[in-house]
């Protein structure tokens, strides 16, 4: 699954793949904003055909969090 964001992380934000790790947080460490942070959410849900509330992706900071509450939501 990590392999699997880190992928979707690049394709948002320029940043080199060994640069994310499982603590980086999306916005301050990443570079995400708000747009591009809603872009991700709404990929992650057409791909793994899951939804995501905007109340959970709110909530959603760092990488680790978004690795946690994806493989809540597919298992």
């Amino acid at each position: 699954m990590f392999k699997q964001l880190k992928e979707m992380i690049c394709e948002f934000v320029e940043i080199e793949e060994e640069k994310i790790t499982m603590e980086a947080k999306l916005i301050e460490d990443l570079g995400f904003n708000s747009y591009d942070l809603m872009c991700l959410i709404g990929e992650i849900e057409e791909r793994l055909d899951i939804e995501i509330s905007e109340q959970d992706a709110v909530n959603l900071r760092t990488v680790q969090e978004v690795v946690d509450y994806i493989s809540a939501q597919v298992a």
